[in-house]
């Protein structure tokens, strides 16, 4: 299994980005994917998951409404839509997948997932 992550570089506060995971070697219908980050110094946090078979989707309260996580099954690409950014939200970002469904409450912590991409760095600026 492979995930590679993309789109992440330099944006002034208040813009936006797009985060993109290739996913290969994985049914894509038969796990949860997700996007997370670390800043330095900061422990790894769960920002937006998704089962893409049915769609549930869980976001953390620090970018509930300003991020969106998509799944294109067809292509085994999860996207991470971010605007209103801030200079907290400058990070690495990783994208994750599961080998299997979780439950909800566990949908967003790093130990429910198996794979990890490689992380694409998000500067936002002030």
């Amino acid at each position: 299994v492979q995930l590679q992550a993309s789109g992440g570089g330099l944006v002034q506060a208040g813009g936006s980005l797009r985060l993109s995971c290739a996913v290969s070697g994985l049914t894509f219908g038969n796990s949860a994917i997700a996007w997370f980050r670390q800043a330095p110094g900061k422990e790894r946090e769960g920002v937006a998951c998704i089962v893409s078979d049915n769609d549930d989707t869980v976001y953390s309260d620090s970018v509930k409404g300003r991020f969106t996580i998509a799944s294109d099954n067809a292509k085994n690409t999860i996207y991470l839509q971010m605007t209103s950014l801030k200079p907290d939200d400058t990070a690495v970002y990783y994208c994750a997948a599961s080998s299997g469904f979780p439950i909800v409450s566990t949908m967003c912590l790093p130990q429910t997932y198996d794979y990890w991409g490689q992380g694409t760095l998000v500067t936002v600026s002030s």
